[in-house]
């Protein structure tokens, strides 16, 4: 399978902009991309303003994403601010060409940021399958936690969707490769640049790794574009065959 990445500057809070600028890079995207993955919050950026800007799962955004997967024949995913009963989600979305959607709500909330207080926090592991692989979603902050990413057993790729800032860079980076060496699998880390009103700013440093943690895809730091990588099922499945790391895992309980 093929995976495409969009690294893009996002507008502040601006919905309609955001949705017409990743509406032109999806353009160029070919046919035969097997999922493409948007930043964090594509539609606002990283804002703990949600209650202007929140959708529901039948909104403007998620008929939008649908009608992408639909015409570009690949699965869409990216993160959005959802309302739901009073809460407010920042909510991974995962929609198929066939028009069928999977959402994770980010657990591991920014508290530095004030994530926490805006935002609820999810609860449920969520791994997606799709074509041949399953593919566990996650949220930027996400990343730092192996626990929660912990492949058991059950994944092919790990999707991190981010607004991952700049300052920290060098800790994205190394994390990427981390999660995929440690689990076996792919990851795809995909994150936005531009700068915040507030003066935080990305560099992007959007990336596929492969399950031995070479890199396969990569975009330039604080550059806006789309790049794709070939997921090879066979090869992850005889590296994994090769190398059955996961049997020595030791066993744990979530709590």
């Amino acid at each position: 399978m093929k995976a495409t990445l969009v690294q893009c500057d996002l507008k502040w809070e601006d919905r309609d902009a955001n949705l017409a600028h990743v509406s032109s890079l999806l353009d160029i995207i070919a046919p035969d991309s097997g999922i493409v993955v948007l930043p964090e919050m594509f539609t606002t950026g990283f804002t703990m303003n949600p209650s202007p800007l929140a959708e529901d799962m039948d909104g403007h955004t998620v008929r939008w994403m649908k009608e992408r997967a639909a015409a570009g024949g690949y699965a869409l995913c990216g993160s959005v601010i959802i309302g739901e009963e009073g809460l407010f989600y920042n909510r991974l979305i995962f929609v198929t060409p066939s028009g069928r959607v999977t959402f994770y709500d980010k657990r591991h909330l920014h508290t530095m940021s004030g994530e926490h207080t805006v935002y609820s926090r999810g609860n449920k592991r969520v791994v997606v399958p799709y074509r041949e692989f399953s593919f566990n979603l996650q949220v930027c902050y996400d990343l730092r936690f192996p626990v929660w990413s912990r492949n058991r057993g059950d994944t092919d790729v790990i999707i991190y969707s981010a607004n991952w800032p700049a300052v920290r860079s060098s800790v994205w980076k190394a994390l990427l490769v981390a999660r995929a060496i440690e689990n076996q699998c792919y990851v795809i880390g995909v994150n936005r640049v531009g700068v915040n009103p507030d003066g935080t700013s990305y560099t992007g440093d959007s990336a596929i790794i492969g399950p031995k943690g070479e890199l396969l895809a990569s975009l330039e730091s604080a550059a806006e574009g789309v790049v794709s990588a070939v997921l090879p099922r066979e090869a992850l499945d005889r590296y994994r065959e090769d190398m059955p790391i996961w049997r020595d895992a030791d066993p744990f309980e979530l709590i």
